[in-house]
């Protein structure tokens, strides 16, 4: 039986030797590894329709129902967003797909910023909080590495987050039917 913080597969994609981390605490979060209590959450963050606006809409909770596993988003670079004990989001730190556009390399594979939360949690400030608590562990774990962040230019409230959060304009692109921002944000840059 493997332990909590044993290396899984995909640890190495990200620079890092473990996950997952212990909990990150912030002033009214906390960033943590996926738990089984945390599947009615994630179904219901993928059925929202508010979620899915700018995503390619949402999937039909008969199908995330079937689908979501016991123990939902278990992976390396993957931090449940809690508040009071209860899943609001999520945020991802994963390595962009060398197909897509938007590269800050010549041989792509930079780190992507990502990050989901429940709707009754917008407007509160908890996303750029758990963001920033969770780019602040990231560039503790791999220094120097930089985090990349790609969003459609139409998502207002994402288009504020990525500048809240230090993330500088590299290019704009057409990509699922849309036009879309695509920033760079270095590792030493301090998580405002």
């Amino acid at each position: 039986m493997r332990s909590r913080r044993d290396t899984l597969p995909g640890m190495a994609e990200l620079g890092l030797a473990a996950w997952p981390p212990a909990p990150i605490r912030t002033e009214r979060l906390v960033l943590r590894a996926s738990e089984a209590r945390d599947r009615a959450a994630f179904v219901e963050l993928f059925a929202s329709p508010q979620v899915g606006a700018y995503l390619g809409g949402p999937r039909t909770r008969d199908d995330l129902e079937r689908s979501v596993p016991d123990v939902p988003g278990r992976r390396p670079g993957l931090f449940v967003t809690e508040l009071d004990g209860a899943m609001i989001g999520m945020v991802t730190l994963d390595r962009r797909d060398a197909d897509r556009p938007g590269h800050i390399r010549a041989d792509a594979g930079e780190v992507e910023l990502g990050y989901l939360f429940l709707p009754d949690a917008w407007g509160r400030g908890y996303a750029a909080e758990a963001c920033a608590a969770a780019l602040g562990w990231f560039a503790g774990a791999v220094p120097g590495e930089p985090v990349v962040l790609c969003t459609q230019t139409a998502n207002v409230r994402a288009m504020r987050l990525a500048a809240t959060l230090g993330f500088i304009e590299v290019e704009r692109f057409e990509e699922f039917g849309a036009e879309q921002w695509f920033g760079a944000r270095s590792s030493v840059t301090p998580s405002g």
